[in-house]
């Protein structure tokens, strides 16, 4: 656990062991290289398969945003599925957004860019974003985290999130909804995961 303990930090210094995990879904099948020191290494993590399999299809065109990419499941799945939009992959991992560069590259799927969650590249808006979020960052890293990127939103655009109900997806849904303004509806929940869409509040059946 030490290494996957510390998958939110920029240089991990778990010892290097490469794996394997392979995504297999309805429309897409990827193997995709992991490393310890990020996120969920061994396999691909239940909330994570949740959201490919249950979230809405992503925008044709325009730049989508997998926030908290580690190796690049999700960011894949949305290049692959999405052909014509740029995927804007961000971590602060540094090995994560390697091994996620690999792994775009190894499939062909050109339009992924794997940069620093920090990094200047990345658009202003956005017309869409896909995260399972870091919350082990604890509470206030994250809400500050949401906070910045959801408000890169275009109009009518969604931000679908995935959380564990015991890691305070119920929670979170309140505070973006009573304390933040933003229009939640839960899309689906299965095996204590909550899959979330996030709304500017006006694009409510947008």
């Amino acid at each position: 656990m030490t290494g996957s303990s510390h998958y939110f930090a920029a240089q991990p210094d778990a010892a290097h062991r490469p794996g394997l995990v392979r995504v297999v879904l309805p429309d897409l099948y990827l193997e995709l290289a992991t490393d310890s020191g990020v996120f969920s290494p061994g396999r691909l993590d239940p909330g994570t398969r949740f959201l490919l399999e249950k979230s809405p299809p992503p925008p044709a065109s325009g730049d989508i945003l997998d926030l908290g990419c580690g190796y690049g499941p999700i960011a894949c799945t949305l290049a692959a599925r999405s052909p014509g939009a740029t995927v804007w992959a961000v971590d602060v991992n540094e090995r994560a957004l390697a091994l996620c560069a690999s792994n775009a590259a190894q499939a062909g799927l050109a339009n992924v860019r794997c940069v620093l969650a920090s990094s200047p590249e990345v658009p202003a808006v956005l017309a869409g974003i896909w995260s399972n979020p870091p919350v082990r960052i604890g509470k206030p890293a994250l809400h500050a985290m949401l906070r910045g990127w959801l408000a890169r939103l275009a109009p009518q655009a969604a931000a679908t999130l995935v959380m564990g109900r015991n890691l305070g997806a119920d929670s979170l849904h309140a505070w973006l909804a009573n304390e933040e303004g933003w229009s939640v509806t839960r899309l689906s929940a299965r095996s204590g995961y909550r899959l979330l869409r996030v709304t500017g509040p006006d694009d409510r059946n947008g």
